[in-house]
C-alpha cells in the first residue's frame, strides 16, 4: 500500500487508536494537515490558540485517560512553544506523543526560515525525540514512539518530521511488534525477597505509614493499596499527585504532606517507624530538607524507575518493579494488624489542625479555602483542575478526591496556565464527566487564549479562578521572608466576567461569602461553560508552610483563634 509520509503519521495514529489531536497547522506541517482534509481520518483535531496550550492538552488528556495524549505543531516557534507543555508532562510522568513539522532535508542545519533544532531543544524534557529525515523510517518510529511514551515510567516522546518526509510516498510495511535492545522497562514486579524483607519490616512496625504518589495511578494499584492500608491498619499520606489514588474519607487517609501538607500529616511522617513510599519520587516539597526526613523510620521504597530510589534519601529497601505487581506480592507476607496507640496519636495533632483551620474560625471575609470546600459541596466527585500557586494547595486541602484520575495539576514543574487547557484535555478524555479549574488570577492569563477553544469545541468545563490581585504565592513569600516587600507581585487583571462574555460563555464576579453557593449552582446548572470571578481575601495566607530547607517538623502554622486577635495570618 503506496502512502505519503502524511499519511502514514494519521494511519499509525488510527492503529494506536488515537481519538483526538490537538494542536496548530504551520507551514512546515500542511502535508499532514492536508491529508488530514483530504482522507477524512476517524479521529478529530482540536485547534488550539497557541501550542504550549496543545501540550497542556494532550497531557490533560493522558492524565484523565490513562492514555497517550497526542500534540501536533509546525516548526520553530511552533514547536519550541511546546517545551513547556512537554517539560510539565515529562516532570509528572504523563504519556505525551508530540508530532512537529520541520524544514526539508534539503536545508536542515542551513538556518532556514523557521528551522530550529527541536529534537536537541527538547532532549532535556523528554524520554525520547527522533528527526525523521528517511521516509521508510517513519512507520517504526511512530510504533516506537506510542511504546516508549506508555511503557515503564511513562513520560512524553516528539517526533520531528521533516517537511519532504511528510510529503513523499512508499509503499508501507507496518511493524508488527517494537523491539529496542536499549530500552529495558520494568513491566514486572519487584524482587521476591525484596518483597519479603519489606513484608517483615511492616509486621514488626509500631508506627508504620503509607505514602503515595502519581505512580499507584500509574499503575492501577489503587484496589491493592486500600487492601495494603486496611489489613495493616496502616495510614496513608499523600503526595500532591497522590492525592486521588486513595479515597480520602476513608478513616486511614491523612491527605497531602510536605511543604504546604497537612500538620498532622507531617508530624506522622516524621514520627513513623517504618515508611512505605510507593510510586512517590519523595522530592523536597514533600520531604523538607532531605536529612531531616523522617528520621526515625526505614523506608521501603516501590518505584518503577530505579534513578528515583535513593536519589534522595537512604532508603533501607528499594524495590524497584511496578507498584500493583510489587503489592499483590506483598500482601500475603502481611500479618493483620492495629495500631491504636499510633493512630490516636495522629487523631490528637488531627484535632489540634482542626482547631487552627481558617474555616473553624469565625470571619465574614471570602477566603479562598471557603470557596474551595463549597465547590466541594456541590461537585464532591467532578474532576478538578488546578493550576499552580496558592489556589493549588488550598484545592489540595479543602476538596478532597475519592476516585483515581479525579485531581490533576502541575506537580514537579509547577506550571502556571496548566489548568485551563490541561481541562479541556481532561473534557474530552472523559466526556461524560463534569470538569472544574480551579485558576489564580496570574496563571490564567498565561492561557487564558484557549476560552476560545472551549467555545470553538463547546467543552461544558466550569472555571473558578481564586482572584486575589496578586501572584499570590509570590506575595506570601514576600510577606513571610522578604518583609512584606511586594516587588513585582500585584496584579492588574481585567474583568474576567466581561473577558468571558467576549468570547461567549457566561459568568458572574463574586465578592460576598453569602453569594458563592448560589454562584456555583448557577454555573453548575448551566449546559455550557460557565467562568466564576471570585474576588478573594488579597492577604489570605497558605498554612502550613515549611520554607525551603527546613525540616518538616518545623512548620510555619496558622496560629490558634485566641493567639490571632480577629486577624487572619497574624
Amino acid at each position: 500500500m503506496k502512502l505519503t509520509g502524511a499519511q502514514i503519521v494519521w494511519e499509525a495514529l488510527v492503529r494506536e487508536g488515537v481519538e483526538v489531536v490537538f494542536g496548530i497547522p504551520g507551514g512546515q506541517n500542511l502535508p499532514i494537515f492536508d491529508a488530514l482534509a483530504k482522507y477524512e481520518y476517524p479521529l478529530h483535531f482540536v485547534l488550539t490558540r497557541h501550542e504550549q496550550g496543545a501540550a497542556h492538552m494532550a497531557d490533560g488528556y493522558a492524565r484523565a485517560s490513562g492514555r497517550v495524549g497526542v500534540c501536533m505543531t509546525t516548526s520553530g516557534p511552533g514547536a519550541t512553544n511546546l517545551v513547556t507543555g512537554l517539560a510539565t508532562a515529562y516532570m509528572d510522568s504523563s504519556p505525551v506523543v508530540a508530532i512537529t513539522g520541520q524544514v526539508a532535508t534539503t536545508i536542515l542545519g542551513r538556518d532556514g526560515f523557521q528551522e530550529a533544532d527541536v529534537t536537541g531543544i527538547t532532549m532535556p524534557v523528554t524520554k525520547h525525540n527522533y528527526l525523521v529525515t528517511n521516509i521508510n523510517e517513519l512507520p517504526q518510529i511512530m510504533a516506537e514512539a506510542f511504546y516508549i511514551a506508555a511503557s515503564g515510567r511513562p513520560g512524553p516522546v516528539l517526533i520531528d518530521i521533516c517537511r519532504d518526509v511528510q510529503a513523499g510516498q512508499i509503499d508501507v510495511v507496518w511493524p508488527d511488534k517494537v523491539d529496542l535492545p536499549g530500552y529495558r522497562p520494568h513491566v514486572t514486579a519487584a524482587p521476591v525477597e525484596g518483597i519479603a524483607a519489606a513484608a517483615r519490616l511492616i509486621n514488626e512496625a509500631e508506627r508504620p505509614l503509607i505514602v503515595v504518589g502519581q505512580g499507584v495511578t500509574i499503575s492501577g494499584a489503587h484496589a491493592q493499596l486500600q487492601d495494603l492500608a486496611e489489613k495493616a491498619d496502616i495510614p496513608v499520606a499523600s503526595s500532591l499527585l497522590g492525592l486521588s489514588a486513595f479515597p480520602q474519607s476513608h478513616p486511614l487517609a491523612l491527605g497531602m504532606g510536605g511543604m504546604h501538607g497537612e500538620a498532622f500529616t507531617n508530624l506522622a511522617l516524621q514520627n513513623c517507624d517504618v515508611l512505605i513510599a510507593i510510586g512517590a519520587r519523595l522530592d523536597d516539597r514533600l520531604t523538607g530538607a532531605f536529612a531531616t526526613f523522617a528520621p526515625k523510620a526505614k523506608i521501603v521504597h516501590i518505584d518503577i524507575d530505579r534513578a528515583e530510589v535513593g536519589k534522595n534519601l537512604t532508603i533501607a529497601l528499594p524495590l524497584v518493579g511496578d507498584a500493583r505487581l510489587t503489592l499483590e506480592l506483598l500482601l500475603p507476607l502481611v500479618r493483620p494488624a492495629q495500631h491504636t496507640e499510633w493512630r490516636a496519636q495522629i487523631a490528637a495533632w488531627r484535632t489540634d489542625t482542626d482547631r487552627r483551620d481558617i474555616l473553624a474560625q469565625e470571619t465574614t471575609t471570602l477566603v479562598p479555602p471557603y470557596v474551595i470546600r463549597q465547590i466541594y459541596e456541590q461537585a464532591a466527585g467532578s474532576i478538578v483542575v488546578s493550576d499552580v500557586g496558592q489556589h493549588q494547595m488550598w484545592e489540595a486541602q479543602y476538596f478532597p478526591h475519592e476516585r483515581p484520575r479525579s485531581h490533576l495539576t502541575s506537580g514537579g514543574l509547577g506550571t502556571m496556565g496548566f489548568a485551563l487547557p490541561a481541562a479541556i484535555g481532561a473534557s474530552f478524555a472523559r466526556p461524560d464527566e463534569e470538569v472544574w479549574v480551579v485558576v489564580g488570577d496570574g496563571g490564567f492569563q498565561m492561557t487564558m487564549c484557549e476560552l476560545a477553544t472551549v467555545i470553538q469545541e463547546e467543552r461544558k468545563i466550569k472555571i473558578a479562578i481564586i482572584n486575589n490581585g496578586y501572584l499570590g504565592m509570590v506575595r506570601q513569600w514576600q510577606d513571610i521572608v522578604y518583609e512584606k516587600r511586594y516587588s513585582a507581585s500585584p496584579l492588574v487583571n481585567p474583568d474576567f466576567a466581561a473577558l468571558a462574555a467576549a468570547y461567549g460563555i457566561a459568568a458572574l464576579r463574586i465578592t460576598e461569602r453569602g453569594a458563592v453557593a448560589d454562584a456555583i449552582s448557577t454555573a453548575r446548572h448551566t449546559d455550557g461553560p460557565f467562568l466564576l470571578d471570585f474576588r478573594v481575601d488579597p492577604l489570605a495566607m497558605v498554612y502550613p508552610m515549611v520554607l525551603p530547607g527546613k525540616s518538616n517538623s518545623d512548620m510555619l502554622r496558622r496560629p490558634l483563634p485566641e493567639m490571632m486577635g480577629g486577624q487572619e495570618g497574624k
